[in-house]
């Protein structure tokens, strides 16, 4: 399972294109699709040392794919961490995450603000084995510090988040999690390696759901976590051999060949999100406008310097409204006015994707979990793709010019 040889100090760009497992014996130049459940092994000896794991080589698919294992290889690259484990989707990491390091009697510190399916999965599924959650203001840091607790394991969290793209300091979480001797995992989906590399702030796990811009064109679901080999080993590749979250073969692939284009993607459709953020806050039926990349977003300069002086790709902006009925309604005719983009709750696209979080995403939420994390009902989130910019602010004028 060796990688292929290539020189130190190559670029992200490189990476993305050139690291992976050694070529076969037929010396294909792209990655090989191996679309197989099992190996035949050369000896039974053999083969007893290598589901014994004292022996490298491959037995089953649920264990270990040279497809999976040259999409781990790059991705890790790219994060600039010795290794990667793939997952079925981006949830599914997490899960892993909770069950490699988690407890009962554990505590878990994570912020309010992210991705609505996380919040239930660390406060009711977690929850049901005896792990306690604190939820704390993304921003804050003061409030992750005091949240801590003698067993505190695990601080989580998303930068920027998923809709209101709020930035946290990795640099502080870090600092915050080590003095306390627990972890603190980034879900780095939004930024991805382009932009911003959590484990040289100091963070000790990176989550992506490889869903998004990973693969970039909405087709296969994915997750990963990123962690030292040794990591990978002791802690989560017990769990995903015996709990079988493994991302399939297929869908490896098409993330390798999605990492091979992700610097270009994720930088030229950031240039055109900050285009768009700034036309959306000169319109006077928008409310507000969240994205990091605009001098009125709160964390600012900190997204400025975590994250390679870009914004991203996603944005968020309120409709102006009298009140909550008349928000959710003015929010449905701004999405259902588009013949352009897309109404889908995706993200990281080729394709422009707008979206309702407060019914989608963050749907399964209380109402005052939603406000907790600041998703209104006149609230739009807007995956911006590679269309012409022109062609992006005129289909979203369709419903704002109308409302």
């Amino acid at each position: 399972m060796a990688a292929q040889q290539l020189p130190d100090g190559l670029h992200l760009d490189t990476l993305a294109v050139r690291t992976a497992l050694e070529r076969s014996q037929y010396g294909e130049n792209s990655e090989a699709l191996y679309l197989t459940s099992g190996y035949v092994q050369s000896s039974a000896a053999s083969s007893a040392a290598r589901f014994a794991m004292e022996e490298e080589g491959f037995t089953y698919s649920r264990v270990g794919n040279p497809t999976v294992s040259s999409m781990e290889m790059r991705l890790a690259a790219l994060e600039g961490t010795e290794a990667a484990v793939a997952t079925s989707s981006g949830m599914s990491a997490i899960l892993l995450l909770g069950m490699a390091l988690l407890k009962a009697g554990d505590h878990v510190i994570c912020s309010q603000s992210v991705f609505g399916s996380v919040i239930p999965m660390f406060s009711r599924e977690f929850a049901k084995f005896g792990v306690e959650t604190t939820f704390v203001p993304q921003t804050d840091v003061a409030a992750w510090k005091a949240a801590v607790r003698p067993n505190t394991r695990l601080l989580f969290a998303e930068t920027p988040t998923n809709p209101l793209t709020e930035v946290c300091d990795i640099r502080a979480l870090a600092d915050i999690a080590h003095n306390a001797g627990a972890f603190l995992a980034v879900d780095n989906c939004f930024a991805t390696p382009v932009l911003q590399r959590p484990v040289f702030m100091g963070a000790d796990f990176i989550i992506h759901s490889g869903t998004k811009f990973l693969d970039g064109q909405g087709r296969v679901m994915a997750g990963a976590i990123c962690c030292t080999q040794k990591q990978r080993d002791e802690l989560f590749l017990p769990v995903i051999r015996t709990a079988g979250m493994v991302l399939s073969p297929f869908n490896a692939w098409v993330l390798l060949k999605g990492m091979e284009t992700l610097a270009i993607r994720v930088k030229a459709q950031s240039t055109s999100t900050l285009a768009v953020a700034q036309w959306l806050q000169a319109q006077p039926q928008v409310a507000r406008v969240f994205y990091p990349g605009l001098p009125s977003h709160a964390q600012h300069e900190l997204a400025m310097r975590q994250q390679s002086g870009s914004g991203g790709a996603v944005l968020s902006f309120e409709v102006k409204a009298p009140d909550v009925d008349a928000a959710r309604k003015n929010a449905f005719h701004v999405l259902d006015s588009m013949q352009v983009l897309s109404l889908c709750t995706n993200l990281g696209d080729t394709k422009t994707l707008a979206a309702h979080p407060a019914s989608t995403s963050h749907g399964r939420l209380s109402e005052a979990q939603r406000q907790l994390a600041g998703i209104g009902q006149g609230l739009i989130r807007v995956a911006v793709g590679l269309e012409h910019i022109d062609d992006i602010t005129a289909d979203l004028a369709r419903g704002l010019n109308t409302l």
